[in-house]
C-alpha cells in the first residue's frame, strides 16, 4: 500500500517561510517572550541555542497565524501535512503525541462512557481516562514469553470486547509497538467500524510509514478514524512536535479542537511548529529516497550483527499472527536470552566504552532506533560494540515470568481512584484494596494495577518476581514493593 496522490505543491514551506521572514524583518519588539528574539537571552542560552534560533523564538503574530483558528501559515502548513499523510484534516502538536492521544479520548468519550484499548497502552490513555471520567473495557496484547514481548491486540479480542461491551464508544490501538510491532489493524478496523465505533490509533512510532514501499501501511491506509503520529520520533521534526490526523465523519471534529485546546499551550512553540512544517515538506519530496537509505543502513546492521555468535534479532514470524502481522524494519531489538547479558548492563557497556546509545535496554532484550539521522559510522559503532560486549560471569538464565492473564477487578474508574484520598498502607494490607496508582513493571511494559483496581496477592507476586530479576517497576512510592497507595475507605 502507499499514500494517496498529492495534490498540493508539497516543495513550499509556507510555515517556516513566514517566521524566517518575521524574524529577520527590522522591527522593535514589544511582546513575548521576554528575550527579543536573543537581545535579552543569557550568554549561557545564547551560545546553546545560537542567534538564528533565538530569533524564530516568536509568539502567535497575526503575519504567522494561531495555532487554534486555524488562520495564516498555520493552517496552510498543516493543510499540506493532511496532504502529505493521506488524511482529511492534520492539527500540528506541541505536547508530543501524548496531548493528542488525551485529546482524542476526550472528543469520543464522556463520563461513564466506556472506552476498549490495549493493556499495554501508554500513561497518557489513563490520563486520558481520568479527565474524561470514561470506563475502560482492557484487550491483552498478544505476548511472546520466550521473547519477553508484548505484540499487538488481535481483531478476535476486540470483537469479544465489543460483543461484552456493545455501548463502547471508540476502539484505541497501538500501531506500530515500540519495538516496530505492527497488529492486524485493518481487520479491527472493520470489526470496530461494524460495531458503529471510530478506531482511535496511537500510531507515534508509525510517522515513517507509507513514504517508502518496503514499510508498513499507514494506520488511516488501514482504516483508522484518527491516528496520533510522533513525527520527532523517527522524522526531522523537534521533541515534542508531533501530528493528529483524522478522515471520516465517525468523529466530531469540533469537539476534538476544543480538547486539543484543553491539552496544548495557548503559547505553542514556533520552532515545533517550524519544524512539523519542514519534515513534512523533507519526507514529501525526499522520504522515499532517504527512507531507502535508512532501510538500506538498518539491513545492513542486521546482516552484520546476525554473524556474531548466539546473537538473535527480533524478526517477523514466519507465518504472520493477528497480534504480529508487520514489521517496522528500522527498528532493531536484539534478543539477549542467549548471552548472558541483560539488556540494562549491555546498554551501559555499550555507551561506557563505544559510545552507542540504545532506545530502550529490557531485561532480555535491547532496542535501537535506525532512521533517516544514522549514517554508516553509527552501524559500524553499533557492530563493533556489539562484538566487544563482555557478559558478565556466566550464570544460567532467570525463568521466564509469564504476564498476569488475568486483569484485576476494577471498583472504580481510574477518574474516581484519582481524584479520591490515597492512603499507604504495608504489602499484606494491600490485598483486596483498591489502588490508587498506575503500577507498571519494565519489562513487559504492561500496568498490573490501574487506579480503581483491586490489588491481588497475585499481582504483588508478579512485580516482585519481575523486581528481583532486576526490572524497574514504575508509578510505587515505595521503591522496595513494601507498600501500596490504596483509595482510602
Amino acid at each position: 500500500m502507499s499514500l494517496p496522490p498529492r495534490v498540493l505543491d508539497q516543495t513550499s514551506l509556507p510555515l517556516v517561510a513566514a517566521i524566517a521572514h518575521q524574524a529577520q524583518r527590522p522591527h522593535a519588539p514589544f511582546y513575548t517572550p521576554g528575550h527579543k528574539q536573543g537581545q535579552g537571552a543569557s550568554l549561557a542560552l545564547q551560545t546553546l541555542l545560537g542567534t538564528a534560533a533565538l530569533q524564530a523564538d516568536l509568539p502567535e503574530l497575526l503575519s504567522i497565524g494561531n495555532l487554534f483558528v486555524r488562520d495564516g501559515a498555520i493552517a496552510t502548513a498543516q493543510n499540506l501535512a493532511a496532504d502529505a499523510f493521506g488524511a482529511e484534516q492534520t492539527w500540528f502538536l506541541v505536547n508530543g503525541s501524548s496531548g493528542g492521544l488525551i485529546a482524542a479520548i476526550l472528543a469520543t468519550c464522556a463520563p461513564g462512557d466506556k472506552l476498549i484499548l490495549p493493556r499495554n497502552g501508554h500513561q497518557s490513555l489513563i490520563t486520558g481516562l481520568i479527565f474524561t471520567g470514561a470506563q475502560p473495557i482492557f484487550v491483552s496484547p498478544d505476548y511472546d514469553v520466550e521473547r519477553d514481548l508484548a505484540y499487538g491486540i488481535t481483531p478476535a479480542a476486540v470483537e469479544a470486547a465489543l460483543q461484552q461491551h456493545p455501548d463502547a464508544k471508540a476502539v484505541l490501538a497501538i500501531y506500530p509497538t515500540y519495538h516496530g510491532i505492527g497488529c492486524d489493524l485493518g481487520a479491527i478496523a472493520a470489526i470496530a467500524h461494524r460495531h458503529n465505533c471510530p478506531l482511535l490509533v496511537d500510531e507515534a512510532h508509525g510517522a515513517h510509514f507509507g513514504f517508502h514501499p518496503d514499510l508498513p501501511p499507514t494506520a488511516l491506509e488501514l482504516g483508522a478514524d484518527l491516528s496520533v503520529q510522533s513525527t520527532h520520533k523517527v522524522l526531522g521534526a523537534l521533541t515534542q512536535a508531533a501530528m493528529l490526523h483524522v478522515q471520516g465523519d465517525r468523529l466530531d471534529r469540533d469537539r476534538l479542537d476544543r480538547a486539543l485546546q484543553f491539552v496544548q499551550s495557548t503559547s505553542p512553540n514556533y520552532l515545533l511548529l517550524a519544524s512539523l512544517d519542514a519534515a513534512r515538506q523533507q519526507m514529501a519530496c525526499q522520504g522515499e529516497a532517504q527512507l531507502a537509505a535508512t532501510l538500506a543502513l538498518a539491513a545492513a546492521a542486521r546482516s552484520q550483527l546476525i554473524e556474531l555468535p548466539q546473537l538473535r534479532l527480533l524478526a517477523p514470524p514466519s507465518s504472520p499472527t493477528p497480534g504480529f502481522t508487520y514489521h517496522d524494519p528500522t527498528r532493531l531489538t536484539v534478543l539477549l536470552n542467549d548471552w548472558g547479558i541483560d539488556g540494562f548492563t549491555a546498554d551501559q557497556q555499550l555507551d561506557a566504552q563505544f559510545g552507542v546509545v540504545c532506545e530502550l535496554p529490557m531485561l532480555q532484550h535491547i532496542t535501537f532506533i535506525i532512521t533517516l539521522g544514522n549514517r554508516t559510522a553509527d552501524i559500524e559503532r553499533l557492530v563493533t560494540g556489539f562484538a566487544h560486549l563482555q557478559a558478565p560471569t556466566p550464570t544460567l538464565p532467570p525463568p521466564r515470568i509469564a504476564p498476569l492473564t488475568t486483569i484485576p477487578v476494577a471498583r472504580l474508574t481510574p477518574r474516581a481512584a484519582h481524584f479520591a484520598r490515597p492512603q499507604s498502607v504495608p504489602v499484606a494490607q494491600a490485598i483486596g484494596q483498591i489502588s490508587a496508582a498506575l503500577i507498571c513493571p519494565y519489562p513487559p511494559g504492561i500496568p498490573v494495577l490501574v487506579p480503581g483496581e483491586v490489588i491481588t496477592a497475585e499481582a504483588i507476586a508478579y512485580l516482585q518476581a519481575i523486581q528481583q530479576q532486576g526490572g524497574i517497576i514504575t508509578g510505587s512510592r515505595d521503591p522496595d514493593l513494601q507498600s501500596f497507595a490504596i483509595v482510602s475507605e
